[in-house]
């Protein structure tokens, strides 16, 4: 069964059905037991997607594709782009929709198991603990050891996003994610919830970015670790700074020793190392996970090392 809603007001999602967006995550776990197949599409309502830009910033749809938002922002949100435009594949790029990035589900085999349980999925353990986790975390923060999985919610982190809901409510990135404590949850979200825009503050004047996702083969895989920086650079050295990384926790993190070490900085090879091992500050990996503390020195410093490219 599906239901097209035309507007916001029109949206109901009973228990049990599931939002479908671009649809990207949502066809995966249908063939699985983790979704049901009652669907409330949201692709017809007008103004879901598109991207408006102001004097304040930018809005943009939930339902906005990715492949739009590495296009259009380009120059001037580089660092979003840039993160957008490495996801995935050109054809997911082209369905999934920010939104539908945002609130996707783990990726862990065992939660997308059809024979399995565990926290997110209605159990009370997480298998993947005691059993498999190479590509688990390495800050170590919730029963859940499985990092989440959006790439866009780590680089929204470094700027002043707001999230729409489709009531009007408004919160930051951050509330969305929360702090990743309850192994149950990827998001805050509550059933039936939805997100209507995503609004990003102007960019900072002489702003650059960078973004580098540390995979296990050539492309088209998720991250082991990633990481995301936007600086604005005057006369050579970095005035503003933020930074973040991916793949190491239930949520994405916002390095703030790190952002400290580059502002005021002049990026050279020193501040890069200093910079990238900061960014390893209060690991606690897990028996499978240490070969990511090195990771997450390499792929800060290769970010960083494009983004030297990229001001000089």
């Amino acid at each position: 069964m599906i239901d097209f809603p035309n507007t916001y007001d029109d949206i109901t999602v009973p228990k049990g059905a599931v939002v479908r967006s671009g649809g990207t995550d949502l066809q995966e776990r249908l063939r699985s037991a983790n979704a049901q197949p009652h669907i409330v599409d949201l692709t017809g309502i007008k103004g879901f997607a598109g991207i408006e830009p102001g004097p304040a910033g930018v809005r943009i749809g939930g339902g906005t594709r990715m492949a739009a938002v590495a296009r259009e922002l380009a120059d001037s949100h580089p660092a979003l782009a840039i993160t957008t435009g490495g996801l995935a594949t050109p054809q997911v790029r082209a369905q999934g929709t920010i939104g539908g990035n945002l609130v996707q589900r783990t990726r862990c085999w065992y939660y997308r198991h059809p024979e399995l349980d565990c926290f997110k999925s209605g159990g009370d353990s997480c298998p993947a603990r005691e059993g498999r986790h190479l590509y688990g975390v390495v800050f170590d923060n919730s029963e859940c050891v499985h990092p989440h999985p959006s790439s866009i919610a780590m680089a929204l982190l470094c700027y002043d996003t707001e999230i729409e809901l489709v009531d009007g409510r408004r919160g930051s990135v951050q509330d969305l994610l929360g702090d990743g404590v309850d192994p149950t949850r990827d998001h805050t979200l509550e059933h039936g919830e939805v997100i209507a825009a995503i609004h990003i503050d102007a960019p900072w004047e002489g702003e650059h970015g960078a973004y580098f996702r540390s995979i296990s083969r050539f492309e088209a895989e998720w991250p082991l670790v990633e990481c995301v920086v936007r600086a604005a650079v005057v006369d050579g050295a970095i005035i503003q700074a933020a930074l973040a990384i991916g793949g190491v926790a239930t949520v994405p993190l916002r390095m703030a020793e790190a952002e400290a070490v580059l502002v005021g900085a002049v990026l050279d090879d020193a501040t890069i190392s200093q910079v990238a091992h900061a960014c390893t500050a209060g690991a606690a990996p897990l028996p499978e996970t240490g070969y990511k503390v090195d990771l997450i020195v390499a792929t800060v410093t290769e970010t960083l090392e494009r983004l030297q490219s990229s001001i000089a």
